[in-house]
């Protein structure tokens, strides 16, 4: 924007029997402008509030301490103290207040209400250049901002599809993976029980015979041909006998 906020510190003149409380006053209010110049805003609200108690809501004080709140990005306080400042007496500060409001209502997003002002601003002050450039940029914002908010919930809802398209993919993945490892359990199971059924080979016993045990088996067989032997003998000494009977 050209211009978002137009600077008008205002000093309001008493004509009070009081002459210290208006002293006062506007040596606070020339403080706080001075301060605000130097961008010490801090120290201009601290000198602004000082001299409201002097003289509670006046507008041109209004005015001041709305500067300091759009300084400090206070924008809801400085709309609420613009909008305070338009009970001015002074058309220059009224048509100014129109045109900063505009530009408050401008940094909050607020298309709508920155138009608003800023054609109060040229209601007051019609040759105001900057006032119609940016009434024109508001519009422009506010058409731009209708039109995001059409298209969003189309953007959700495509959005949304693909959340959902992924959600599924993911589940379609892990279903097969879990397919994939039931069938390799059953493989497996599958195979333990035929490997179970198969014949086992009967295992060598590896307990070797010991010396006396195999000599003692060799005497046993020697004893016993030595006795097949004798029995042979005898049997053939009983085949050779020719005596006869008389």
């Amino acid at each position: 924007m050209s211009r978002t906020l137009k600077i008008t510190l205002a000093v309001m003149i008493l004509l009070s029997a009081n002459s210290v409380a208006a002293e006062d006053y506007i040596d606070l209010v020339k403080k706080g402008n001075d301060a605000y110049n130097k961008s010490e805003y801090k120290d201009a609200l601290g000198h602004y509030h000082a001299a409201e108690t002097e003289l509670p809501e006046s507008p041109e004080l209004e005015y001041n301490i709305a500067g300091v709140q759009y300084q400090q990005g206070g924008y809801e306080e400085a709309v609420e103290r613009y909008t305070k400042a338009l009970n001015t007496t002074d058309i220059n500060i009224e048509a100014q207040a129109h045109y900063n409001l505009g530009g408050t209502y401008y940094r909050m997003g607020d298309y709508e209400n920155a138009i608003k002002s800023y054609e109060n601003a040229l209601n007051i002050n019609p040759d105001d250049i900057d006032a119609k450039f940016n009434l024109e940029l508001s519009r422009k914002m506010l058409k731009e901002q209708m039109q995001q908010q059409q298209e969003d919930p189309q953007q959700q809802q495509q959005q949304q599809k693909q959340q959902d398209q992924q959600q599924q993919d993911q589940q379609d993945q892990e279903q097969q993976e879990q397919d994939q490892q039931q069938q390799q359990d059953q493989q497996q199971d599958q195979q333990q029980k035929q490997e179970e059924q198969q014949p086992q080979p009967q295992q060598q016993d590896e307990k070797k015979m010991s010396k006396e045990d195999a000599e003692r088996i060799l005497n046993a067989l020697r004893d016993d041909e030595r006795d097949i032997q004798k029995k042979i003998k005898r049997q053939v000494k009983a085949g050779d006998y020719t005596g006869k009977d008389w």
